[in-house]
């Protein structure tokens, strides 16, 4: 047996990272999501398709508190990079809105057809944006919070990681306050080996600048990281490595291994105001906004 990375040899790391056949109910968690938050977005006050950039996928979804000057919880899609869609996370602006959150949703390109470097841009593009314009839907550009599933917690996490001042000297150096990030990935070398590579295309560079366990942070922004417990030990090494970095630096940081649910069913209570992860999340956000 020849080991590919860590004990694992190839057939043996697809498998840590192969969530459809891991739970191969996934399909109908996509589509309940997708008819919850069909439903959000006929019940709920939104700006749809908001466009944030040149093409139409660079595009968010903005569902408004009720009150002016509210904190703004960005969410950040998973599918691996290649594949779902801000349509299907609507639905978690109804556990928040009641709270007096505006929630937004974002899209990207997806692999294929755009490489991580863009779809990482992408959803820096994204928050600039939000940032910029938080007015314009009575949002408070200086309470932004981030959170993502899956490869959306990777996308938080560059988010948090990115050097603001650089990216566009209109922002400030910490514009994401804190960052939920609920099964997600933060060290790409894995993805790369893995036959998740064959639509990602990753280059070891590549994956290296977008591993959120190599970025340099510019502030001690509060960290919650959620990871459930039926996932595979990779995706528990991976949030327990974060955790273990933050916590060496003695930032705030919260590891959550919720029982009796899987990658997939983590987030489907999001909808519910009184669910434990969105008020798990309120609180962090509480924390995030009193310590920046």
């Amino acid at each position: 047996m020849t080991l590919l990375f860590r004990q694992y040899d190839q057939s043996g790391l697809d498998a840590q990272y192969n969530n459809r056949a891991r739970f191969p109910d996934f399909d109908v968690h996509f589509k309940h999501w997708g008819e919850w938050s069909e439903i959000a977005r006929s019940a709920l006050p939104g700006r749809i398709d908001q466009r944030f950039g040149p093409t139409p996928i660079e595009a968010v979804d903005i569902f408004p508190a009720a009150q002016q000057g509210a904190p703004i919880y960005l969410f950040i899609h998973g599918g691996y990079w290649y594949s779902l869609d801000k349509s299907h996370y609507s639905y978690v602006a109804q556990g928040m809105r009641r709270h007096g959150v505006t929630t937004v949703v974002n899209n990207f390109g997806l692999a294929p057809e755009y490489g991580m470097d863009t779809i990482v841009d992408h959803n820096r593009k994204a928050l600039a944006w939000l940032w910029k314009n938080a007015a314009s839907f009575g949002g408070d550009r200086d309470c932004i919070y981030v959170a993502g599933h899956s490869a959306g917690g990777h996308l938080a996490m560059m988010l948090l990681g990115t050097d603001w001042s650089a990216y566009d000297a209109a922002l400030p150096a910490n514009p994401v306050k804190g960052v939920c990030a609920i099964g997600g990935i933060f060290d790409l070398e894995p993805i790369r080996l893995s036959y998740l590579n064959a639509k990602l295309s990753l280059s070891a560079e590549q994956a290296h600048r977008n591993s959120p366990l190599h970025c340099h942070y510019p502030s001690r922004a509060p960290l919650s990281l959620v990871v459930a417990v039926d996932e595979s030990p990779e995706y528990h090494r991976q949030s327990g490595a974060l955790h273990e970095m933050w916590a060496a630096r003695h930032w705030p940081v919260e590891l959550l291994v919720p029982p009796g649910l899987d990658h997939f069913n983590v987030v489907n209570e999001l909808a519910d105001p009184q669910c434990l992860l969105v008020q798990h999340q309120l609180a962090q956000m509480k924390l995030a906004f009193a310590t920046a």
